[in-house]
């Protein structure tokens, strides 16, 4: 078992304006993310299942063309290889679950802050 504290990690550069608190187990990634405000993220796909659940914020997703908003309180599910992308339309955090873990974010640098 390990109790995580993600507010004393390091945060990775995850994308310009997107950093994060990451953990990784066996089967899974789980971030701690903060996204600037008005950052977009390019269409991308990836092989795992993601959950986004925003903490605080406003953050719209288009997920293979249709647009979701989603403010605090709200999740959204995103099946493996399904092209998204995101734009945030105000500063947000977002806690991010990946199904199976993501060995590309195992080598993410260092964003230099705390």
């Amino acid at each position: 078992m390990a109790l995580i504290h993600y507010h004393t990690m390091p945060k990775l550069a995850i994308w310009p304006g997107i950093t994060g608190s990451v953990y990784h187990s066996d089967q899974a990634t789980i971030g701690h993310i903060d996204i600037e405000d008005k950052v977009e993220l390019p269409t991308h796909a990836h092989p795992h299942e993601q959950w986004s659940h925003v903490i605080e914020g406003i953050f719209e997703f288009n997920i293979d063309g249709e647009i979701f908003v989603l403010e605090k309180g709200m999740s959204m599910y995103i099946p493996p290889n399904v092209p998204h992308s995101g734009k945030a339309r105000t500063a947000c955090r977002i806690i991010d679950c990946f199904v199976p873990a993501r060995e590309d974010w195992k080598t993410l640098p260092f964003a230099g802050i705390e």
